[in-house]
């Protein structure tokens, strides 16, 4: 009942089409966590990887699918030192240094906008 999304179908398209895989980890007891999280259910993260030109960065992909405007905060547990805009072929844009905050990252999107974040980590 309701729209797609008041249903969820964009989150519950993703956990069919990428099912977790569980693998055997022994008898060690491990704590459930998440490197990343996002604050509103429009934003997807849509993909994570090693920066190309920098060992010591990741780039965060991030959309809007919901075709609202909000703003979003992205959250991570790894050491970020710095955080950017960036666009696809991972070039910082200008004016793109974003703050962190406690929440995280604020991102701010419009309908079905793509963000690249480049995330420099502490060593």
């Amino acid at each position: 009942a309701g729209s797609f999304q008041d249903a969820g179908v964009i989150q519950h398209t993703y956990k069919l089409n990428f099912p977790l895989h569980v693998v055997p980890a022994g008898s060690a007891q491990c704590l459930a966590c998440s490197s990343f999280s996002v604050s509103s259910p429009a934003v997807v993260l849509q993909a994570l990887k090693q920066a190309e030109d920098r060992a010591d960065a990741v780039v965060a992909r991030l959309y809007e699918a919901h075709g609202s405007t909000v703003v979003a905060w992205l959250q991570t547990s790894l050491p970020v030192k710095e955080a950017m805009l960036c666009d696809l072929l991972e070039r910082p844009v200008a004016r793109g240094c974003l703050p962190l905050e406690p929440q995280g990252v604020r991102l701010a999107f419009t309908p079905f906008r793509l963000l690249s974040v480049l995330l420099v980590l502490r060593r």
